[in-house]
């Protein structure tokens, strides 16, 4: 069987809802080298996933909930040269594989978001509006964009685990944190920074999700977004790899 050049992580948790459409946009890629693995992170029984799409991906199903950080383990279990994992609220454009790897080329390695943030020198307030300056799908860049640190979904070389999880705290958050984790344990051992594609705003086909979709589906009561208490851990984590050395585009000069 031929290896994969791309694995994608998907993740079931609350949006049952979300899953049908999330696959369908992957498989309407134009880049098709890719296979679908499939976790689900199951806290309630009574939340269905649609059977016909757990069965046409390599799927693993928990009964018990192990938060957001389980679907990078997850990857570890790729075969491919690249990973792909994708927040269950992002909705990419056709073309948005293809523009990862033709980004991939252009930086010469990174970490690839959908959507990213710069931080302000009010950073430690994060994720305060006034602590960030956003990139991406929701504030659409014309040119790839260094950023401090991507969201809802993540492109990298299948290596970055290494560094992942040899920085990883000694237990997982469950509801934030993995997201900071991947920018600053990347950069701390490989020297490898964030970027956001390209997302033009006349060519939504490029973009890694779609913003009536991603505010939509990004509101929801399920949200981790909507949670205060995720709010806080979130701030948490990011002074936790502050404290641990990891400084900003902004303290480095380069914003």
């Amino acid at each position: 069987m031929k290896t994969p050049l791309v694995t994608y992580i998907l993740s079931g948790f609350m949006r049952p809802h979300t899953m049908e459409e999330q696959y369908n946009a992957i498989m309407a890629q134009t880049v098709q080298d890719f296979e679908i693995m499939l976790w689900i992170n199951l806290p309630k029984p009574e939340i269905e996933f649609p059977a016909h799409i757990i069965n046409k991906c390599k799927s693993v199903v928990s009964n018990t909930d192990y938060g957001s950080w389980g679907r990078f383990v997850c990857a570890l279990n790729a075969r491919s040269q690249f990973i792909h994992v994708v927040d269950d609220d992002t909705i990419p454009g056709p073309k948005y594989l293809e523009n990862c790897l033709e980004t991939y080329k252009e930086v010469d390695g990174g970490i690839l978001s959908t959507r990213g943030v710069i931080m302000t020198a009010n950073d430690m307030r994060y994720p305060l509006p006034d602590s960030y300056k956003p990139v991406g799908w929701c504030d659409p860049n014309e040119e790839t964009t260094r950023v401090d640190m991507g969201c809802h979904s993540w492109f990298f070389d299948k290596n970055v685990l290494r560094a992942y999880f040899a920085e990883m705290p000694t237990h997982f958050p469950m509801r934030f944190g993995e997201d900071t984790h991947i920018s600053y344990a990347a950069k701390k051992h490989m020297g490898i920074n964030t970027y956001v594609p390209k997302h033009p705003k006349d060519n939504t086909e490029l973009w890694g999700s779609m913003r009536e979709t991603a505010l939509r589906y990004g509101e929801e009561p399920c949200a981790i977004s909507m949670s205060a208490e995720a709010n806080m851990g979130m701030n948490k984590y990011w002074q936790f790899v502050k404290a641990n050395g990891y400084k900003t585009m902004l303290e480095e000069g380069q914003s």
